[in-house]
């Protein structure tokens, strides 16, 4: 579906504003800070079998639900706090999620301390952006060797809800993968180097 507003931009986002807003201010811009990545990650792990928009329209009450997605709150939660969010309306209630988000926080420590989360995540890109420059949303891959080497590393550090097609919309989303369209004015805007 193109959006009509801009047939140019990037054909996901359609018309929402909510979306359109999120394609143009955010999605694809690299994202260094440790938190922030941590929140995306753990979102779109939130996202797998739902639509992204569907996470969009919560994340307000998401970040409310999981005390701003503070990993080291998070790490200390358990049954209670588990309970409680089950019984959230304002997220996606998914016992396996909510689980899993608790232990990503743990993780998110451990990897911190030990040399950086965002150092740790961009590693899989050699600190770059990857880019393409896709011409069309066929040419966009759904996952590739580095998102598939970066969902087995996090697996084995903990974190769930992590296969290589979510750690490749987490990619793009971070901006450690540029997939706006080669015509797609937020594409233009920000003239990134060709990497891959």
């Amino acid at each position: 579906m193109e959006n009509p507003e801009d047939p140019k931009r990037c054909p996901w986002c359609g018309a929402d504003p909510l979306y359109v807003a999120y394609h143009d201010s955010e999605w694809g811009r690299p994202e260094r800070d440790p938190q922030r990545l941590f929140e995306l990650l753990i979102l779109e792990g939130f996202q797998a079998g739902l639509s992204w928009i569907t996470i969009l329209r919560k994340r307000d009450s998401f970040r409310a639900a999981f005390a701003g997605f503070r990993p080291e709150t998070l790490a200390t939660w358990g049954e209670a706090e588990i309970a409680r969010l089950l019984a959230d309306r304002g997220i996606v209630r998914h016992r396996g999620k909510i689980e899993g988000t608790l232990r990503g926080a743990r993780a998110f420590l451990r990897i911190e301390a030990r040399e950086g989360f965002s150092p740790f995540l961009w590693s899989f890109t050699g600190g770059v952006t990857l880019d393409a420059c896709p011409a069309r949303m066929s040419d966009i891959p759904a996952s590739t060797p580095q998102s598939a080497a970066m969902s087995r590393a996090l697996k084995a550090e903990g974190f769930a809800f992590v296969g290589p097609t979510i750690t490749y919309a987490f990619m793009q989303a971070a901006g450690m993968v540029n997939d706006h369209l080669a015509d797609c004015p937020a594409r233009i805007s920000r003239k990134t180097p060709r990497a891959i």
